[in-house]
């Protein structure tokens, strides 16, 4: 896929697909906005944390859905990540992200008693993605932007760049979880025409679109 270049006069941003190169930036966008939006370094025993459950999965496993907005330095300042196919995904997440990370990852007790026990707890279980009531919607996604970068058309960009990728991979609907108190990011999302799916059981608030543009 080709790089597109913000059409905001002035702009010189523009969306490309994923490098290897942009896995350090990915990863700092990625902590700097996970605390509902807000910047979560410090927050865990390790600020690779969220990213290694949120991000390099992706990068990892889907390359070919993940795509960044890029500055006039060509820095990656934004991404969108996710896959067209869920199931596949776990599949996938099993076999090879959770051994590449358990030396650095220590299964958690059970239950879990802190934060960090509870992702990681996650992290352990990627079934837990899997509900019945999202089986009409066999793709998710995952999208960030560092604070200075929102608000001017970018996010819709990616958005749209991701889901014309992920229809093209034979992915009908997306969704995505969202944090209650990411009030920012739920305008967003239902300015994007995702709607709220009840999920029994599941933790923060799932979203649904179709993926045709």
């Amino acid at each position: 896929m080709t790089a597109t270049r913000s059409e905001r006069p002035g702009s010189a941003a523009l969306i490309r697909p994923y490098r290897v190169s942009d896995h350090d930036a990915v990863y700092e966008i990625c902590v700097r906005t996970a605390d509902a939006g807000e910047d979560a370094r410090g927050q865990y025993s390790t600020d690779d944390l969220m990213p290694d459950l949120f991000a390099g999965p992706y990068v990892e496993l889907e390359p070919d859905l993940a795509f960044v907005l890029a500055d006039s330095e060509d820095r990656a300042v934004g991404y969108v990540v996710g896959t067209a196919d869920t199931e596949r995904f776990v599949r996938d997440y099993h076999a090879r992200w959770i051994p590449r990370l358990v030396d650095r990852y220590p299964r958690p007790p059970e239950p879990p008693r802190t934060p960090e026990e509870e992702l990681l707890a996650g992290h352990y279980r990627p079934e837990g993605r899997l509900y019945p009531e999202l089986v009409d919607h066999p793709a998710h996604l995952h999208i960030d932007l560092l604070p200075d970068h929102q608000g001017h058309g970018h996010g819709r960009r990616l958005i749209e760049t991701w889901l014309a990728a992920a229809a093209a991979a034979g992915a009908g609907a997306v969704f995505l979880n969202v944090d209650p108190a990411n009030v920012r990011a739920r305008g967003f999302y239902d300015r994007m025409g995702f709607r709220e799916i009840p999920v029994a059981g599941g933790w923060g608030i799932h979203l649904g679109r179709s993926t045709r543009v």
